[in-house]
């Protein structure tokens, strides 16, 4: 049998919009297609070939008819490109047959035929390529090999190649005739002396996406970029199906995750090399159905930090080949493998029963309701696709398709999450009382807060003291209040609460509709009383304030409070905080406080209804622009002197303060937690009135030293 270097098909197309150098970079569908057999051992040329192609739109550019010379009229009466292509194939194999031969391989002048236009063209139409369009012989690379001073492959052009060697070249008034004779005199000269070339340098197209773990190795910057805009529910064989044509690298394809674990529309693809890399940036806005997608550079180091993993539990759970992934979320905390295998079923059997399943947990061990299951081939995994939102006991689950670069992602930003927050190094010691202290929010309807809204899910504190700049020297101390939703998670909205009204109207004034990140931040002027009301679960519109929802028939009281306490010795607040901590450098001040007000926790008026629900917001712990991270109190010292100043107040002396416990079980009792507190001390006799359970699980204790941390 004859190999595929015995019979070359000179092979070239137009399109409906840009060719040459930009052929395939405006989508635009071939319309005219041209070839001539050369039978490399003979040396001798077939018959020339034409034949137009019918496209759905027979909109032409004005550079198509000047280059081509073809007219609507003539393109309506073709053929569709499915019938031109199995003409094409015919002819060939019956012309090849004649010869003697069994095989053949197209020769192009560069790749975009095969790799911008043909192959992109039949995936959207879902046209079912024949083998000969896997392989072709890129003629200006084979030329580069006899010539290599004739500059750079992607610099070179039909003319300047036969200019370089001294060949006229064909003046032929019908466009695509003319550049197939002019390849051809091209070939039958370097297969002349004195080059006696051989053709032996085939590329090659994947027949399909090879999916995979990432090695940990470093990737070369100039082979990957990055995709956006993405339909949520794309999957790495989606995106693959976007770049066909080009040969993305095994297990290339990065689905980029948000902050809370979901698609954020955008992914990073590592190509096999740069010139495969620079051809997907020229399909920029492209389309995926109907959304264009934007693609972008982007580095090694990028790739790697979304599709890297070093768990050894992940790379022996991918180190199956070829299979297919599903993510399943929202499982109970309680299901077993069994339940799962269950679940799916017998008519979509899991790789290797339970080895086939990779459940997600927290660093302690604790489910987090997201699993992993590996499929043998696409027909399993469409039939537990079909179980999407169906119920594993009392909960309906989510299945979707994933990567190995999300199940790497999604492991790696779980088993990153620490049990217990970093706090800072702690400040010198300082012989004063100790007093854990809630946020200071004094009751009224004085405007001296201003609400955020509108704020980036990823904004942190350190961001919003950015935001305000020079003001963030009248913030009160721990008056900076994020208010959370029910899952914990930013809400977008935040509190701060500045030392007058005038204050709080300046910076309203000059940072309303301020940019954050890629977003516009919203400020308003408001009173505390107000703040209060969103903090405890209402709602706060331009209209006025919404009450919050009424749900259950009795709850526990808000999560913090504030109680005042014996005088102290109040120390300078950079004998507090080291340096480091300090958000912005200035000169070092105690923090100043009425002594008109008092020390009050969320107004009593906001819980007198006993049927009201407080699930819908809570406010995280507060901060002072010198506090860049969370606290779960002031510290004893300061706590203390601010109590001391306040006036009388609203709840009994008492030491001590409020922890709020998160994560509880839901059938925990009092004697589970006073279990959890043993070797402390409480106040009261009576337990079980200290204890008070949310709808969310959270319980308030209040025990008599802080000692946890």
């Amino acid at each position: 049998m004859a190999s595929h270097s015995d019979t070359l098909v000179v092979f070239f197309g137009a399109t409906a919009g840009a060719n040459g150098g930009k052929l395939g970079s405006d989508e635009r569908e071939l319309i005219l297609l041209v070839w001539q057999i050369v039978d490399l051992h003979e040396n001798k040329v077939g018959k020339l070939q034409q034949t137009l192609v019918q496209p759905d739109s027979v909109d032409l550019s004005e550079q198509c008819k000047e280059e081509t010379g073809l007219t609507v009229e003539e393109l309506c009466k073709a053929e569709p490109l499915e019938s031109v292509l199995q003409q094409f194939h015919q002819s060939v194999s019956a012309e090849v047959k004649s010869l003697g031969r069994s095989s053949y391989t197209l020769c192009v002048d560069g790749p975009l035929l095969i790799r911008q236009v043909l192959h992109p063209e039949a995936s959207k139409k879902n046209l079912v390529l024949p083998e000969c369009f896997y392989t072709f012989v890129d003629l200006k690379k084979e030329f580069h090999k006899c010539c290599p001073n004739a500059g750079l492959v992607k610099d070179l052009t039909l003319p300047s190649m036969l200019d370089y060697v001294c060949i006229p070249a064909v003046v032929e008034q019908e466009a695509g005739l003319r550049e197939v004779k002019n390849m051809v005199l091209l070939m039958l000269h370097l297969l002349a002396e004195p080059y006696n070339h051989k053709f032996s340098t085939f590329e090659t197209v994947n027949y399909k996406f090879e999916s995979g773990a990432c090695k940990t190795e470093a990737v070369d910057s100039e082979t990957v970029i990055r995709a956006r805009g993405l339909p949520w529910q794309s999957s790495d064989q989606d995106i693959a199906r976007f770049f066909k044509g080009l040969n993305i690298a095994k297990g290339g394809v990065a689905l980029c995750l948000n902050a809370q674990g979901r698609r954020n529309g955008e992914a990073l693809v590592r190509f096999i090399n740069s010139e495969h890399r620079d051809m997907a940036l020229d399909r920029h806005k492209h389309h995926m159905g109907n959304r264009y997608i934007e693609v972008y550079k982007a580095t090694g180091e990028e790739f790697l930090k979304i599709a890297g993993g070093t768990s050894n539990e992940v790379a022996q759970f991918l180190s199956k080949e070829n299979q297919v992934i599903i993510r399943m979320r929202g499982l109970p905390f309680t299901a077993t493998p069994q339940d799962v295998l269950g679940f799916l079923g017998p008519e979509s059997p899991v790789t290797d029963g339970m080895e086939g399943l990779l459940f997600v947990k927290y660093p302690d061990g604790r489910p987090t309701g997201d699993a992993f299951v590996l499929f043998a081939c696409e027909e399993y995994a469409q039939n537990a696709l079909k179980k999407h939102k169906q119920i594993l006991g009392k909960r309906y689950i989510e299945l979707f398709r994933s990567t190995a670069a999300e199940v790497q992602q999604v492991l790696n930003r779980y088993m990153s999450t620490p049990l217990i927050s970093t706090l800072p190094p702690p400040p010198p010691m300082v012989s004063v009382p100790v007093l854990a202290t809630p946020p200071f929010i004094t009751s009224g309807s004085t405007r001296d807060c201003i609400r955020l809204r509108g704020l980036p899910y990823t904004a942190a504190i350190e961001d919003i003291l950015e935001f305000m700049g020079e003001h963030t020297i009248d913030i009160k101390p721990h008056g900076v209040h994020m208010v959370l939703n029910q899952q914990g998670r930013p809400s977008g909205d935040a509190f701060i609460q500045m030392k007058s009204a005038d204050r709080a109207f300046m910076v309203a004034q000059k940072c309303h509709k301020k940019m954050m990140k890629d977003r516009y931040v919203e400020v308003f002027q408001c009173s505390t009383e107000e703040m209060s009301f969103v903090l405890m679960g209402g709602t706060l519109n331009r209209s006025g304030l919404s009450p919050p929802p009424c749900k259950l028939p009795c709850l526990s009281p808000p999560t913090y409070a504030a109680f005042p306490a014996t005088p102290a010795m109040l120390p300078t607040e950079a004998a507090l905080y080291q340096p480091p901590l300090l958000a912005t450098p200035r000169t070092p001040q105690a923090p100043t406080h009425s002594p008109a007000h008092a020390l009050a926790y969320y107004s009593p008026q906001l819980y007198m209804n006993m049927n009201m629900s407080y699930t819908t917001y809570y406010p995280s712990p507060p901060v002072s622009p010198s506090t860049v991270s969370y606290f779960a109190a002031p510290p004893g010292s300061v706590a203390a002197a601010v109590a001391a100043q306040s006036a009388p107040a609203l709840l009994p002396p008492q030491p001590g303060a409020l922890v709020r416990m998160q994560g509880l079980p839901y059938n925990a009792g009092v004697k589970d937690i006073l279990s959890f507190f043993q070797g402390y001390q409480y106040m009261p006799e009576d337990y079980s009135s200290l204890v008070g359970v949310s709808e969310q699980g959270r319980s308030l204790i209040q025990p008599k030293e802080w000692l946890c941390l």
